[in-house]
């Protein structure tokens, strides 16, 4: 089924290999960004700014970068977005070896690629209806997830062998390299001239914007389940991220001999135990509930604080399958 679709539908080749790039590269500078910042000023309050600076655009932008997605030319769109990062991502590395990088511009790269970010995820995922006919859209959204899920085993591992060849800062050359990469795939996406927009951008303003996330707000505040779920979650992301991103790597720095290496072989380790558990969930929960978020979110909490007593890589590596 998934062969056919892909033989059928060229457009489906180069929409999940930009899709694997572009995440691979987001991997690779994810990893980069903490692990420069923290070489830079050897401050764990440092390297947690950086981290904040990647999660605090989603927050500000992620509806409106919805929004505009709904109404501009996607394919445009994602090319430009790719393209403008590109030089952005490459001043890290030229200040760098001009011996002139400093911590605030890091801060604002990575604020700047992460805004970016909230624009080019809804559109990308705006085409996929558009290349692909109601019968292969279930096989082409299960590839996707598929690539993205395969990318994060795949990025530490990447990042692993990189660290035995390059300095971190040549993290963000690799970077760079798979932005054009996956421009020119998504350039060679034939998209029909009448689904390239829903509107002109003429017939909006941006006044349009805000109106439409008001009455999402609306709607989510009178859904008192899911604004509780939402609230939660944010609270729960935002400490978890700091936790995985900085306070763990900071802790293997400090207890193992190849900090990185094993931050990096540690999140490959995460990103395979996230494909197993998801294919297994299906076969023991045949319905989520609320206890079941609640029973997941004790076992995530032990992982993490099994993380906090760890000082040998076996029991890092449990606590991370807990934490999935």
């Amino acid at each position: 089924m998934y062969l056919e679709v892909i033989k059928n539908n060229k457009n489906v080749i180069f929409y999940l290999l930009g899709a694997a790039a572009s995440n691979l590269g987001n991997v690779i500078s994810g990893l980069a960004f903490v692990f420069l910042t923290y070489e830079m000023t050897e401050s764990g309050i440092y390297t947690t700014g950086v981290a904040i600076s990647q999660v605090v655009p989603y927050l500000l932008f992620g509806l409106i970068g919805g929004v505009i997605a709904d109404w501009v030319d996607k394919k445009r769109l994602l090319i430009m977005i790719d393209l403008i990062r590109i030089p952005l991502i490459l001043s890290v590395v030229l200040l760098h070896e001009l011996e002139l990088l400093i911590y605030w511009h890091l801060i604002i790269v990575s604020f700047l690629i992460h805004c970016l970010g909230c624009f080019f995820t809804p559109a990308h995922r705006a085409i996929l209806p558009i290349i692909t006919s109601e019968e292969e859209r279930s096989s082409v959204n299960s590839l996707l997830d598929t690539v993205t899920r395969g990318i994060t085993v795949l990025g530490p591992i990447v990042s692993v062998l990189l660290m035995n060849i390059v300095n971190f800062i040549h993290f963000f050359t690799f970077d760079a390299l798979t932005y054009l990469i996956s421009a020119i795939l998504i350039n060679r996406i034939q998209l029909p001239d009448k689904k390239l927009t829903n509107e002109k951008l003429s017939q909006w303003k941006i006044s349009d914007i805000f109106i439409s996330i008001k009455y999402f707000s609306i709607w989510v505040n009178e859904q008192t389940t899911i604004r509780t779920l939402f609230i939660v979650t944010v609270i729960m992301v935002f400490f978890n991220t700091w936790v995985w991103q900085v306070g763990l790597l900071l802790q293997l720095l400090a207890t193992t001999p190849n900090g990185e290496e094993c931050y990096s072989l540690l999140l490959g380790w995460y990103g395979a135990t996230v494909i197993v558990v998801n294919l297994f969930i299906p076969f023991i929960w045949k319905k989520l509930s609320m206890k079941t978020y609640l029973f997941g979110s004790l076992i995530w909490g032990i992982g993490i604080l099994m993380l906090g007593f760890s000082y040998t890589l076996p029991l890092y590596f449990i606590g991370y399958s807990l934490r999935e």
